[in-house]
């Protein structure tokens, strides 16, 4: 799995074909929809054009490419079997490569049907990982104690240093769950903040470049969203400073439990 993918939340149409082509241009190995995003065949598409374009130089194929998406809704074993028939025909990509329960909402019987159904989609070759996504440490316990035939391989949730989640990081490396950090820039909530200006400037970087090296400093897979070329380009572009261990220390300090979208790790 690549250590860095593209974001696609709340984009749509032409700007998500366009995002996921400059990503694809600027290195970018990793892109991550979802039904609720409603882009998974723009998408897709772009992968596909991008794969025979010659801007495609390196030669890549479809096995380079990491493509993420999410079922909506915690429903039935079937509902889920047919939600992910549907994703796999809208992006046209032949399989997808990491399927995630989008949410733990639906209550324990509608989760443990619905990963059921990936466990059987990934047996089928429509799935080739299987994760969940906002995922408590309760939640994630109770998959554990149903000893499901496969355990998922991600839990995709929101942190970063003013959101650090360590009670759910901890069980998921526990586990050996890979932790995806969506958000993984707060949502430009906290750009001026002095330390992260601060630090910005010590490591001669942005901002946005700090938080995403913080991230995969921290062994996440970051996930960071956005729609312009050059923000695109700048996010990838993070091999040039690592961050010492004692600023390490003072971004981990920085936790205010800041939730800049929704927050259903709680739910019962």
């Amino acid at each position: 799995m690549p250590q860095l993918h593209l974001g696609l939340y709340m984009t749509r149409g032409n700007e998500t074909r366009n995002a996921v082509q400059w990503a694809l241009e600027a290195g970018y190995r990793g892109v991550d929809s979802a039904t609720m995003y409603g882009n998974e065949r723009e998408a897709g598409q772009a992968i596909r054009s991008y794969l025979s374009s010659d801007a495609n130089a390196d030669g890549l194929t479809r096995e380079s490419i990491h493509f993420t998406t999410k079922l909506a809704s915690n429903e039935t074993y079937d509902h889920c079997r047919r939600e992910i028939k549907d994703s796999l025909a809208k992006c046209g990509l032949g399989y997808i490569d990491l399927f995630l329960l989008h949410s733990p909402y639906g209550g324990e019987k509608a989760r443990l049907e619905s990963w059921r159904a990936v466990e059987d989609a990934i047996d089928d070759g429509e799935v080739r990982i299987g994760g969940v996504s906002n995922y408590g440490v309760k939640h994630l316990q109770e998959l554990v104690t149903a000893k499901p035939r496969i355990m998922p391989a991600v839990n995709q949730i929101e942190v970063h240093p003013f959101n650090t989640r360590t009670d759910i990081v901890s069980f998921c490396q526990e586990h050996g769950i890979v932790v995806e950090a969506y958000a993984p820039l707060a949502r430009a909530l906290r750009m001026k903040h002095p330390t992260i200006s601060s630090m910005s400037s010590k490591y001669s970087c942005t901002p946005g470049q700090l938080l995403i090296r913080w991230s995969l400093q921290h062994g996440y897979v970051p996930l960071p969203k956005s729609s312009r070329k050059e923000r695109i380009v700048e996010n990838g572009n993070i091999g040039f400073f690592g961050i010492d261990q004692r600023d390490m220390e003072t971004l981990d300090g920085l936790d205010e439990y800041l939730v800049t979208d929704w927050d259903p790790t709680d739910c019962s």
